[in-house]
């Protein structure tokens, strides 16, 4: 089995990052490899960088449909593209958020979300709705740190921490939810310092890739998510 995991911007210490945490959890037998695309932000902190992301996360999609990939991930918190990706993938598409909140609903009557930036926190809260997650998510909060300063800040592990022991009194929620992609590797060590459950969407997405993959499942193509019908594309986007 081939899981590509894309990390939709162009950051390769965070691909790295993704990419050590995703093979943590792959079953034996599964060849996890993380890609960054070759165009977009260096990082998605607004919906100009989300939409600007698209593009290259997609190219990167139909690069592993030629090459024989099984299932993918998309490994930002705000599923940028997620759609679009599941319309040109044959296997499953699963974006982390999607993946950490159906993870967490399973440990509890309700989770809160720590994100980034506080201009993200809508973002969030409109994918739980999407996701049928609204009456469990207990509430969204920032840690008021960009998302290339979770590896430069020598605090960041710390000030996360605090936000998520704050947002689990405030809220009375049961687990927690890590709204960036970028904090993949702190799940242990903030659920130890807390002491409730704290999900990372990069390994919950990969688990499920797997098991869909495992059990022969792949997106419906019937209609909406089935192959685009060709056209042309012009400017910038003529090679798409």
């Amino acid at each position: 089995m081939i899981v590509k995991v894309v990390n939709p911007n162009t950051s390769a210490d965070m691909t790295a990052l993704v990419e050590r945490s995703a093979k943590a959890v792959a079953a034996p037998g599964t060849t996890v490899h993380a890609v960054s695309p070759a165009m977009g932000p260096e990082s998605i902190e607004s919906h100009y960088d989300e939409a600007l992301s698209v593009p290259g996360l997609l190219a990167e999609v139909a690069a592993g449909e030629r090459s024989g990939v099984d299932g993918y991930v998309v490994a930002c918190f705000g599923d940028p593209g997620l759609d679009a990706a599941r319309e040109l993938a044959a296997g499953p598409v699963v974006g982390i958020a999607e993946a950490a909140m159906r993870t967490a609903a399973y440990l509890g009557r309700g989770f809160t979300v720590v994100t980034t930036l506080s201009r993200t926190r809508g973002r969030a809260w409109e994918l739980a709705e999407r996701y049928g997650m609204r009456g469990l998510c207990r509430g969204v909060h920032a840690c008021a740190i960009p998302v290339l300063d979770l590896d430069r800040d020598p605090d960041a592990l710390d000030r996360v921490t605090a936000a998520c022991a704050r947002a689990v009194e405030e809220d009375g929620a049961d687990a927690v939810v890590l709204g960036c992609a970028g904090m993949t590797d702190w799940a242990a060590p903030i659920a130890s310092a807390i002491g409730v459950p704290v999900v990372d969407g990069v390994q919950s997405a990969v688990l499920t890739v797997q098991a869909l993959v495992e059990m022969g499942l792949r997106t419906g193509k019937r209609d909406e998510f089935a192959v685009p019908p060709p056209k042309r594309y012009a400017g910038l986007l003529r090679d798409f």
